[in-house]
């Protein structure tokens, strides 16, 4: 196995910039994940491929305004701060005070020890945000750091909403648009840095009429990270060093999960976000070592599916189309075959499916 293996060309014009103008009028590309046939439609068909008695289960996560564009205090240059993860400090965390895993540009001249600060302003001009780097994180030959987050403002949370952007892959250029669109209709608590994009596609209205079929719905939360648009440098993807991201399962869905799977129905992953937040929750030492669903609050996952994995809760997966040589293409290669998955993708690029984040849909099952 080699990470050539789940490459392909990617067409640029083919790239999403734009969502959907209706969430669940985008393609659906459907596939047998045994066979590999396909069938082209439309998402909101996706009704017609499930059962009464399948559950659906959806990372519920929302994504932050984690892109702060401000000035560095000692010269007033342009500076970013993209927050990736809260971590602990030299202080207690208040509503006012916390310290935050980073990312920042220009890197050179944000360097802990030199006393950087960045400011953030909010629409009047008046800055309610700063961010003092004070440390390297464990990622620090990614370029990261600890930075100190404080506000005059009633709460952190507050001053983010002011100042904070929702942000994109970088692959999406100059959008303009609703940033609510790059949320899914059922988020929640802010937590991800990037969204579970095969959520986009459910409207509130597909979400009931599943409901009114007998499909069940449940959800898992999984923090989302940068990492997840990384590609595989290694020529050996079992060499490669996959990312680690919280997770959380919770007993009402891993009651779901069984009641489901004891009348036969399907559990079906919404995004590969869910499917790593299920598998995780697996252990295999539990039930007498036959196995069991664990529940899970905030644990810290480094899955790595690749082909060969033996999936031990999930029967079926709506997905978006994913980056080549990414380890997202290695985990939807391994819940079907790597020939399936490339036949498909070239079936989609023949039919001008629009891709990655924005893009259309897959139903492999």
């Amino acid at each position: 196995m080699k990470t050539d293996d789940f490459d392909y060309d990617l067409p640029p014009e083919l790239i999403a910039q734009t969502p959907a103008e209706i969430r669940d009028a985008c393609n659906l590309l459907v596939m047998d994940r045994n066979t590999g046939d396909v069938e082209d439609r439309i998402f909101s068909d996706i009704i017609d491929y499930l059962r009464p008695g399948d559950l659906l289960v959806a990372n519920e996560t929302r994504v932050l305004p984690a892109r702060l564009l401000g000035t560095k205090r000692n010269t007033g240059g342009a500076a970013e701060v993209f927050l990736l993860r809260e971590t602990g400090g030299p202080e207690p965390r208040t509503n006012k005070l916390a310290y935050w895993e980073v990312l920042v540009r220009p890197g050179k001249r944000l360097k802990p020890g030199t006393g950087a600060v960045v400011d953030f302003t909010n629409k009047q001009g008046d800055v309610v945000l700063s961010a003092e780097i004070i440390d390297w994180a464990h990622n620090a030959q990614k370029g990261e750091r600890v930075a100190k987050l404080t506000t005059d403002l009633p709460s952190l949370d507050e001053a983010l909403h002011a100042v904070g952007h929702t942000p994109l892959p970088p692959y999406i250029r100059n959008y303009a648009g609703d940033e609510e669109l790059y949320q899914t209709v059922y988020s929640k608590r802010e937590s991800s840095a990037a969204a579970p994009t095969a959520g986009l596609h459910f409207t509130p209205e597909l979400i009931e009429r599943l409901q009114e079929k007998g499909v069940g719905w449940k959800t898992v939360e999984l923090e989302v990270g940068l990492d997840t648009f990384r590609i595989v440098d290694e020529d050996d993807p079992t060499q490669h060093a996959i990312h680690t991201e919280y997770y959380t399962v919770s007993q009402e869905t891993i009651d779901a999960i069984n009641e489901t799977h004891a009348r036969n129905g399907r559990v079906i992953a919404v995004g590969t976000t869910s499917v790593r937040s299920l598998e995780s929750a697996w252990d295999p030492a539990a039930n007498n070592g036959k196995g069991a669903l664990i529940p899970r609050d905030r644990e810290a996952t480094s899955l790595y599916i690749l082909p060969g994995y033996e999936f031990k809760t999930v029967d079926a997966l709506i997905t978006n189309f994913h980056v080549p040589r990414s380890t997202l293409m290695m985990l939807v290669s391994a819940f079907s075959s790597r020939e399936h998955i490339m036949a498909a993708y070239k079936h989609a690029i023949d039919k001008r499916y629009r891709l990655l984040s924005f893009g259309d849909a897959m139903f492999i099952h």
